[in-house]
């Protein structure tokens, strides 16, 4: 015989699982290429082996970023996201970076512009921004 507080429990767990999926849905997806000018991403990016980069003249043409999962890649630091904090259309991330020389804790702010623009937000500078568009999927 089924214990009623089995079902009760049951039930509990998956609304509690819907609440967290849900709750995520909100959340700001920054997965993909970002470029200062999204008419350049392919003199930006490349795909070389399946595997997104960079370009060799990529800072000429503006620049950007990678993000994949918890990893950000620019061209010259590799970034692995620490903590992420989800404000409404803005984000903060605090992220341990590596260059060739050096490793440090960088904090990014970003705030959503649009489903494919984002700015990148400097607060110790408030009227600094640096606007970043998402390349189309190469």
């Amino acid at each position: 015989m089924t214990s009623p507080r089995k079902p009760a429990a049951s039930a509990a767990l998956l609304l509690g699982s819907l609440l967290v999926t849900a709750g995520r849905a909100d959340a700001l997806d920054l997965n993909g290429a970002w470029a200062s000018d999204a008419s350049q991403c392919a003199k930006v990016f490349v795909r070389e082996g399946g595997k997104l980069g960079f370009t060799e003249m990529s800072d000429v043409y503006g620049g950007g970023f990678i993000i994949d999962g918890d990893q950000i890649t620019g061209k010259f630091a590799r970034c692995k996201i620490k903590t992420r904090k989800d404000n409404g259309p803005k984000v903060n991330l605090i992220a341990a970076c590596a260059t060739d020389i050096m490793l440090s804790s960088v904090q990014f702010s970003v705030k959503e512009l649009d489903a494919n623009s984002i700015a990148r937000l400097f607060p110790e500078m408030e009227d600094m921004e640096i606007r970043y568009q998402r390349c189309p999927s190469q």
